[in-house]
């Protein structure tokens, strides 16, 4: 079932600037409409038809109508009706307004337009039915989500474009392009909707001059009175673009004299959060001269969709949380990528994008590199004594234990260091650790400082003050892509590593110039980019692609300053587990990270200066770093604890 809601929140300045102000004579018919209203029939006949509809909830209210849901008893079909009171359209001018929008809307049959099926009348309302689309409006998603990233400002857009060019192609002017005229079916389609001003094409000397749409996405030809022409609708395209990225439209003031000044100047600022490719096609959407701004044909050649992912769909989740894209998804934009590199070579761009349906066989090829990558094969056993030789370089193993006298309650620090101490011992092998004890004693001696610190910490309402992150090394942007290769991550000192189906690793460090490649636990195999041995080039392809992949399309995962320090140990990923709740991550160091999806918060456990530190990242992704014997000593948060708890239950489930 397909929903449209005709009326959406907007921000500032943003009421069309083309409606009607009652005058205070009209005041108390207005009031008299709210009575009406409020006492409308629930049941509603077609005299023509004979049909009854069943009148529902208000979907919105627009300067002529309200919107409610209405349904058909004969058939329980679900519109959105549009209800307009004879009263509001009483005079000539006024009436031919909506019998123009009637007569325009219903030619119009596209899936990325509002569809519209019936009108009818009696003798207190117009009644028009409309497509009902459950989702809302995209101003509706906005003001839960703030802002949508790059892969689903591409999806929306395409989509608009297609409906716009249609429009163009009808020679219609919608005149009317913002958030709140988007609308959302249940599978996620975007539709284009509200037709109230749209109008039609006019030869350039007669073109319409009367200013008429929302402030905040009038083009200076516009406010000029120089006509409308469908360079107005991609000036407006610009300014939705540039609103779904930063969640403000670009010449947004506290004064509409000054947003006018701003528009008509064409001023604006492109914050630098803003990817190259996007900053490129607003400035070209926004140019001050119409003929400047790209044709709707140009637009989707543009290297912001040519060069980024665009999913083919959308998840429900995106009209309240931000999507986690994975390549794991059917990305195409990736195998024409990898396609190429790995088996075309310099093949034609435009020759690759119009065979993009026929690349089947060439996918395939690139699940084959799974088998290539499998000439590597990790040993099976490590000996205890190696075992041995790697825990005893973790930065825990060389904490003292304080001596304690007799009588005396060891400290928290004591408590903390007993318990990291402990924590070195033997463990047991399991094939479910990578296939490799010594990562499962990693796995092992970090469990054991958290389950340590959990049994000895007492209940808290507040998160004991932290001393600073310092140099911590976290994961910042993640992509499961084990069905096929393996698990890819950036560090937020931007290096990247991919950790094989196979058990090996390979990272390539922030230079980009340089390869660092594990076969086994601490044994590592340094090359150049530019000289990469044979053997490993299958590998060095995809995890390029990974780096490339995340760069693109991926969001860091909070406030933590990124930073590279060459004095830090390289971290590479050990092991790695997803369950329905979180994703934990597991290092060679003893760094364990668990990343929760519900509310994107995030644990990382690490060593600095020879004592383990807790970094707690919030919903708000504002990071709170403190020592794990301050946890000890002044406990922490139910909600943090409860964290902890099902950190620790992932670790422990990953070597039992």
């Amino acid at each position: 079932m397909e929903i449209l809601m005709n009326i959406a929140p907007q921000p500032a300045n943003s009421n069309r600037v083309c409606e009607p102000t009652p005058r205070s004579s009209e005041l108390h018919t207005k009031r008299t409409e709210d009575n009406v209203s409020a006492e409308m029939a629930r049941i509603i006949t077609d005299s023509a038809t004979g049909k009854c509809y069943c009148r529902g909830k208000v979907l919105g209210k627009g300067g002529f109508a309200k919107c409610y849901e209405m349904t058909d008893l004969s058939t329980s079909k679900v519109y959105a009706a549009k209800i307009i009171p004879h009263t509001r359209v009483s005079k000539p001018h006024q009436r031919e307004k909506i019998d123009r929008e009637i007569e325009l809307h219903r030619m119009l049959h596209h899936k990325h337009i509002v569809h519209f099926y019936h009108h009818f009348e009696d003798k207190d309302n117009i009644y028009i039915l409309l497509e009902y689309c459950s989702r809302r409006s995209l101003a509706h998603i906005l003001k839960t989500r703030k802002v949508l990233t790059e892969p689903e400002v591409r999806y929306y857009l395409r989509q608009i474009v297609s409906g716009l060019k249609y429009l163009h192609e009808q020679e219609i002017l919608h005149r009317d392009l913002k958030l709140g005229n988007f609308f959302v079916s249940e599978s996620m389609e975007l539709k284009v909707g509200d037709f109230g001003l749209a109008a039609k094409l006019e030869p350039v000397g007669s073109r319409r001059k009367t200013i008429c749409g929302t402030p905040n996405y009038l083009s200076p030809e516009v406010l000029n009175k120089e006509g409308h022409g469908c360079e107005s609708d991609i000036w407006a395209l610009g300014c939705v673009m540039y609103t779904m990225l930063l969640g403000r439209p670009p010449f947004e003031t506290t004064n509409l004299k000054e947003t006018y000044r701003c528009i008509r100047e064409a001023r604006y600022s492109l914050p630098s959060s803003l990817s190259l490719q996007a900053k490129q096609l607003i400035g070209s959407l926004l140019a001050k001269t119409p003929e400047d701004r790209p044709h709707l044909d140009h637009i989707l050649r543009h290297e912001f969709f040519t060069q980024g992912f665009v999913p083919e769909r959308l998840p429900a989740s995106c009209c309240h949380s931000a999507p986690e894209f994975h390549i794991s998804s059917p990305a195409k934009s990736f195998f024409k990528k990898a396609a190429a590199a790995l088996f075309g070579g310099k093949r034609d761009k435009v020759k690759y994008y119009e065979t993009l349906n026929k690349l089947t066989k060439e996918e395939e090829e690139i699940y084959k590199l799974r088998n290539d990558l499998k000439k590597t094969v990790i040993s099976q056993q490590q000996n205890k004594q190696q075992a041995e030789d790697t825990l005893s370089a973790l930065p825990s193993a060389g904490i003292p234990v304080a001596p304690v006298t007799e009588g005396q309650a060891p400290t928290a620090r004591d408590t903390i260091r007993l318990i990291v101490r402990g924590s070195l011992g033997s463990c047991s092998s399991s094939s479910e650790c990578l296939e490799d004890n010594s990562t499962c004693c990693v796995a092992e001696s970090v469990a054991s400082v958290f389950r340590g610190c959990l049994e000895n910490m007492p209940q808290a309402d507040d998160i004991p003050q932290g001393p600073g992150c310092g140099t911590l090394q976290w994961v910042t942007k993640w992509v499961d892509y084990s069905n096929k290769y393996g698990f890819g991550y950036q560090l937020s000192d931007h290096t990247v590593g991919v950790l094989f189906n196979n058990g090996t690793h390979m990272s390539l460090l922030p230079d980009r110039k340089t390869i660092h490649y594990y076969a086994e636990l601490g044994q590592c195999s340094v090359f150049p980019t530019t000289e990469v041995p044979e053997h490993f080039v299958a590998q060095v392809t995809v995890l390029k692609y990974f780096a490339h992949y995340m760069e693109e399309n991926l969001m860091d995962g909070g406030d933590l300053v990124s930073m590279s320090d060459t004095h830090l140990p390289r971290l590479y990923l050990l092991q790695w587990l997803k369950s329905d709740r979180a994703l934990m991550m597991l290092f060679n160091d003893g760094t364990f990270q668990v990343n929760f999806y519900h509310d994107h918060t995030k644990i990382i456990l690490c060593t600095q200066r020879d004592e383990y530190m807790l970094t707690y990242i919030n919903e708000d992704r504002v990071s709170t770093t403190f020592r794990l014997s301050a946890l000890l000593a002044s406990g922490c948060p139910s909600d943090l604890r409860q964290r902890m708890e099902y950190s620790l239950n992932m670790l422990t489930q990953r070597c039992n």
